[in-house]
């Protein structure tokens, strides 16, 4: 009988031995795995670079460079400086809405201004056409 709970208790550790080291190696296995996908992103990103046309569109995205022929413009804000780019994208998960009217009263309201006008602008003046070149 000691013999036996010798040889389960030897057993035992070694199996939980076993088992740890096989955790393990499929860990590295993923971090291998992740790793390889992470080299072939970059190697594609590598590629790019090589395309005239995606590193035509980096300058002019990054640094504001246009190629001859073209018009570059920059906004400027009322204090003099440039106005900085800022992404129009938000998380649509941040947007609060608080008391904002159902689609359809807004549809709704839209039909009756139609009906009602209250404002209507004075016609515009007639805008004469263009006049056309004499032909050769």
């Amino acid at each position: 009988m000691l013999v036996l709970a010798v040889l389960m208790v030897s057993y035992a550790s070694s199996m939980r031995a076993y088992l740890e080291q096989k955790a393990h190696l499929e860990s590295l296995r993923g971090s291998i795995a992740d790793s390889r996908e992470n080299i072939a992103a970059l190697e594609r990103e590598k590629r790019r670079w090589h395309d005239p046309a995606f590193v035509q569109a980096q300058a002019t995205q990054r640094f504001g460079w246009v190629m001859p022929g073209e018009i570059g413009f920059q906004v400027i804000g009322e204090d003099g400086e440039p106005l900085g780019h800022e992404d129009t994208l938000s998380d649509p998960a941040a947007i609060e809405v608080s008391n904002a009217p159902a689609w359809w009263e807004t549809a709704w309201q839209t039909v009756e201004t139609a009906g009602n006008p209250q404002d209507v602008p004075d016609p515009v003046e007639e805008i004469e056409a263009p006049k056309k070149k004499k032909e050769r």
